[in-house]
């Protein structure tokens, strides 16, 4: 039995890296999305185009719109000067931002401060515009700091001075990188081990593996054994990228984070081969892989919180292996976690894993007998 089952092994991981497609499937697309997402996939703003408004044109207002243009997150755009430039340039989407300086910002700020200005904001992204509001809060406060001080105007008795924990410089690529450690890895073993067993049917070599000595149970094992070789192994260069390429910091502990992505891989090999049964062809195995692909990201918490997601949906995220692998990845990655951490995580993906290989087996005897 041992020796069919090496002989199985052997032939999947030479049909699959003697051809040159399916070599570029394992090696090229993981890597190019990756510097992809790696670099454009980002909830940074930078190079903001902003309109200035200065209705006093004051030293103290130059002074603080001076601040604006000295910051990486915004590019000046130009100066407008009335309200009706203010609706267009909004409006054709010229700028993101506009700030505005009443006639009297300098009285109100040495007589009763606080002074007031404006900032329009177009808010047709509502996600860029929630951080730029977070950045020109943040102008105001070191101007507030530098600024009342220095004038003899006693500041506020408490000022919040906000740290980042984990992330300190709040580099969203710290974020993503890790996430596409599990993202990527799920995509390769779902497209690899999708189309094994269609591909064996529609070349009619699956007809000649059963009537060999080898019994289902083999079968399926000889399959399983190379796709999670080949997982692990997309998941060691993932993870040499991502942390000698981007320079994301990893202080966890590796060995958990392979246990964790091991039982992952597992998990996703008995989905993709249970797809790869029940289809007749590779085109069919295509569309399943992608029919399961998508909600699978989309509801994993990769971009959007799974907490602001509807109560059901949340609970059908618990049938996700995607999920508790963005957990272990970006804990261990970034909170220095180790086995105590996130063996949590562990339980339900052993549990998708098991459930997924058992139903992949249950499909291809269905399928075979």
């Amino acid at each position: 039995m041992r020796h069919r089952i090496f002989g199985l092994i052997l032939k999947e991981l030479l049909a699959l890296f003697r051809d040159k497609r399916s070599r570029f499937v394992v090696i090229g697309p993981p890597l190019i999305q990756l510097i992809i997402f790696g670099y454009a996939a980002t909830f940074d703003v930078n190079r903001i185009p902003y309109a200035s408004y200065d209705e006093e044109n004051s030293g103290v207002s130059r002074d603080l719109l001076a601040r604006f243009e000295g910051s990486r997150v915004f590019r000046h755009w130009g100066r407008i000067h009335s309200d009706d430039e203010l609706a267009k340039v909004i409006d054709r989407k010229e700028v993101l931002l506009v700030i505005h300086i009443g006639r009297n910002f300098s009285r109100d700020l040495f007589a009763s401060p606080p002074a007031r200005m404006q900032a329009i904001v177009d808010g047709r992204n509502s996600n860029t515009a929630g951080i730029l509001l977070g950045y020109v809060g943040q102008i105001v406060v070191d101007f507030n700091a530098s600024w009342l001080p220095l004038h003899g105007i006693k500041p506020p008795p408490a000022v919040l001075q906000p740290r980042a924990w984990f992330n300190p410089n709040l580099e969203s690529r710290w974020f993503i990188v890790p996430g596409l450690l599990a993202t990527l890895t799920l995509v390769v073993s779902i497209m690899t081990v999708g189309l094994s067993v269609a591909r064996e049917r529609e070349a009619g070599t699956l007809d000649q593996l059963l009537v060999t000595p080898m019994t289902p149970s083999e079968i399926v094992l000889g399959k399983v054994i190379p796709g999670f070789l080949v997982a692990m192994g997309e998941v060691t260069l993932i993870f040499l990228a991502a942390v000698f390429w981007f320079r994301i910091p990893f202080v966890g502990n590796l060995l958990a984070l392979y246990v964790g992505l091991a039982f992952y891989s597992l998990a996703t090999i008995g989905i993709g081969l249970t797809i790869s049964s029940v289809s007749a062809t590779q085109q069919q195995a295509l569309l399943g892989s992608f029919f399961f692909l998508s909600p699978a990201i989309v509801l994993s918490g990769f971009s959007t919180p799974i907490r602001n997601m509807p109560e059901l949906v949340q609970w059908l995220t618990l049938l996700n292996p995607l999920r508790f692998a963005l957990v272990v990845t970006r804990r261990v990655f970034l909170e220095g976690a180790g086995f105590a951490e996130v063996w949590p995580q562990f339980i339900p993906m052993a549990l998708i894993a098991a459930g997924s290989l058992l139903g992949a087996w249950w499909v291809f005897r269905r399928r075979v007998g």
